[in-house]
């Protein structure tokens, strides 16, 4: 299954467990994959999103961030 989503999150993330909720629910019930990536370890990475996370990108385009709006993502996903 190939990730049409990518998740930019950090552990202890509150705001990244709820994304990562609302994503799981959307990619399977659309039958769509998805990846995470910790920024945690990544200075470049925590630098770009560390005041945004939770970060949502589909299609490699950034679409939300802080929180994932699960409606909004089926559009993007479907549309």
């Amino acid at each position: 299954m190939t990730a049409r989503i990518t998740l930019y999150s950090r552990p202890g993330c509150h705001l990244c467990d709820e994304a990562r909720t609302v994503i799981e629910r959307v990619c399977a019930d659309l039958g769509v994959g998805y990846d995470e990536i910790s920024i945690a370890d990544d200075p470049e990475l925590f630098a770009r999103f560390g005041e945004e996370i939770p970060v949502t990108f589909v299609d490699g385009r950034q679409h939300d961030f802080w929180r994932v709006d699960e409606t909004r993502l089926r559009a993007a996903l479907t549309g």
